[in-house]
């Protein structure tokens, strides 16, 4: 690729890159309707809501379900391949999960000390899931232009 037209796609990058985190900031604090709570709400048990959402789907709208699982997982897919693409360092898997689930903890954290959200463990996994498909999609466009004799990004 043309040192000009990587530059280019590069800053393309950041900007989806911080505007697709501005609006997830939104969603995350005072979207969908978010009001402060009295209480804190937190779920620190691995698995307990994405089981009560799978096992109970009778008591829960099955669009709320479709929701809370795949939404969880589609709406980060994003990170795993502009990350790797931004931040070179990121393109080790190991080093980009710990950073991404770093900074979903810290969203999360910050959720239940402004009231304003549950702070999920699931959500956590959900969210790791969604951001390690989206880098093996990034692994995989990576890997395919190297055999199509490409060798950027």
């Amino acid at each position: 690729m043309n040192p000009n037209n990587y530059r280019i796609l590069k800053w393309l990058a950041w900007i989806i890159f911080l505007g697709y985190s501005a609006c997830l900031f939104y969603w995350m604090f005072r979207g969908f309707g978010r009001t402060t709570r009295e209480g804190f709400s937190y779920n620190l048990m691995p698995l307990t809501t994405i089981f009560s959402y799978i096992f109970n789907m009778n008591r829960h709208n099955i669009g709320t379900t479709i929701i809370n699982l795949a939404g969880n997982i589609g709406v980060f897919m994003p990170f795993g391949v502009i990350l790797p693409f931004i931040f070179e360092k990121l393109r080790r898997y190991s080093l980009f999960l710990a950073c991404f689930t770093g900074s979903i903890l810290i969203l999360e954290f910050m959720q239940t000390v402004l009231r304003v959200g549950t702070g999920d463990i699931d959500d956590v996994i959900l969210n790791d899931i969604g951001a390690s498909a989206g880098f093996i999609l990034y692994r995989f466009c990576v890997a395919k232009r190297s055999r199509d004799g490409k060798t950027d990004f």
